[in-house]
């Protein structure tokens, strides 16, 4: 599983849930009135959306009706950091949102990502494809291979740099948006993020251009920033240990004969084990392996596991089930909410269906519809379990005898219509009266501008309508008929 990490001024994620239940248990907030100004507290609910909120939950006003989701996020800050637990946004709290970190969810000691994802061979390749202009290249380059060093003089791994094609990490400076799901914002928040391990963009690693990058105290130390984000390119997680370099708050140490801590070489070691003595002269040395050897990548699995964080993603389909999100892959669905992620293989909850077409949920109705082929099935959104009378044939619908299969199909909640995606056209079908509305089909590019012409997966959330072709997707405002953004599928599968 590939997750993307950066730092950023003070976040965290959901990764304290558990311990919130406990907080919320033990800790009975006090009445603090709070000493901070409409600014700080805008600040405070802003950072807190951004990196608490699902992907998609853009809109703030949404959000800013949970105060109790605030109240708790600020507990499970003011916890890791040893601040008073009272869930009151006050001057000491806001003074530690404001120093520069690493955005992601905070953990005792060294961490590992779910599933503990690390690279299945000794040499990894990397390649810097755009440089900042603070430094020269060469002193990039020597920066870049000392962070790396840090983790191959106490593990069995090799770090190569090179200079065309497609490397292992690959490494850019550049600010705003950059190619990815995740723009950089400006100088002093966000200061670089790196995926973990993986196939595709795993481990790929950016660095914010609009910061001013140094080899010194001042600025920011591109030694320190880099290797800590290859410690996440590598498979580490945050540390509460604040003499740890995976610690998320940035802030500098000299970098003279600077060496892995303790914290973080047991936790690098834990994935890769510890580098074998140097051998002696008499010793045969074990050349590296080609990077170029296909016998060297690691086996492909059975399943879509390494395609989540994917750049490339393609969705077979998507849909909500009791708020919870599904999102179908090659006879397997992720189901995506605030306990995290999880990958399941369709047939093991619906024996009869292999692979999902189209999915959506019609949720007065308590009913999920999946599509395979010319077929659907009801499913109960409460039990899971398939409603009797089913599969029924997709012409039951009212769609013709010509299609072979559904592409995308969504419930729209404001209008009651589920909308049908097939080829380059669509039909609108009435749930109140179990019919097809007269007229259809029509084009997609006819009525909804810039999504594309084709759609292959498709589901609402949070007033939003989101519609995939490829691995690109669209989020559209079907009242005003305008496209809010350009997204990509993989960043709703926390890839930060």
């Amino acid at each position: 599983m590939e997750r993307r990490r950066h730092f950023h001024k003070m976040s965290l994620a959901g990764f304290w849930i558990v311990l919130l239940g406990c907080l919320a248990l033990c800790h009975a907030a006090p009445t603090i009135a709070p000493t901070v100004s409409p600014e700080e507290q805008d600040l405070a609910e802003a950072y807190l959306s951004s990196f608490y909120g699902d992907v998609g939950m853009t809109n703030s006003s949404v959000r800013r009706l949970a105060k109790s989701s605030f109240n708790l996020d600020l507990q499970a800050m003011q916890a890791f950091f040893g601040l008073e637990i009272t869930g009151v946004l006050n001057n000491e709290t806001v003074e530690v949102m404001k120093a520069p970190r690493c955005g992601v969810s905070d953990i005792s000691r060294y961490g590992h990502f779910h599933g503990k994802p690390k690279w299945r061979k000794t040499l990894i390749t990397y390649s810097i494809t755009q440089y900042t202009p603070d430094l020269t290249q060469s002193q990039v380059d020597t920066a870049i291979g000392q962070a790396f060093q840090l983790y191959s003089d106490v593990t069995p791994l090799n770090f190569k740099q090179i200079y065309s094609g497609t490397a292992d990490i690959m490494i850019l400076f550049k600010g705003g948006s950059h190619g990815d799901f995740y723009p950089f914002d400006g100088r002093g928040g966000v200061l670089a993020h790196a995926n973990s391990p993986g196939q595709g963009q795993g481990g790929d690693t950016h660095f914010d251009e609009d910061e001013t990058w140094t080899l010194t105290q001042r600025g920011v130390n591109l030694l320190l920033v880099a290797a800590h984000e290859f410690g996440h390119a590598l498979g580490l997680d945050h540390s509460r240990d604040r003499r740890a370099l995976m610690y998320p708050t940035y802030q500098y140490v000299n970098t003279n004969g600077y060496k892995l801590p303790d914290d973080d070489r047991r936790g690098v070691q834990a994935l890769y084990g510890s580098r074998t003595p140097v051998p002696t002269a008499a010793s045969t040395p074990t050349p590296d392996p080609d990077p170029e050897d296909p016998t060297d990548k690691p086996d492909p699995l059975p399943n879509p596991r390494d395609e989540q964080c994917s750049r490339d993603l393609v969705f077979d389909a998507a849909t909500s089930i009791r708020r919870d999100l599904y999102f179908f892959k090659n006879g397997y669905y992720w189901r995506k909410n605030a306990r995290g992620i999880r990958l399941t293989k369709v047939s093991t909850i619906w024996p009869q269906i292999n692979v999902v077409d189209a999915a959506f949920e019609v949720p007065r109705e308590r009913t999920v519809y999946l599509f395979e082929g010319r077929q659907y099935w009801g499913i109960s959104s409460y039990s899971k379990r398939m409603m009797s009378g089913y599969p029924k044939s997709i012409t039951s619908l009212g769609l013709p005898s010509s299609v072979s299969k559904v592409d995308a199909a969504v419930y729209v909640v404001s209008t009651g219509k589920t909308l049908i995606f097939v080829n380059n056209q669509y039909w609108s079908y009435d749930e109140s009266r179990s019919r097809m509305d007269s007229g259809y089909p029509r084009f997609i590019t006819q009525d909804f501008p810039g999504i594309g012409s084709k759609v292959d997966a498709a589901f609402e959330n949070y007033g939003y309508l989101y519609f995939s072709d490829g691995s690109r997707q669209t989020e559209y405002y079907l009242q005003s008929k305008r496209v809010n953004r350009v997204l990509l599928n993989y960043g709703w599968l926390n890839c930060y």
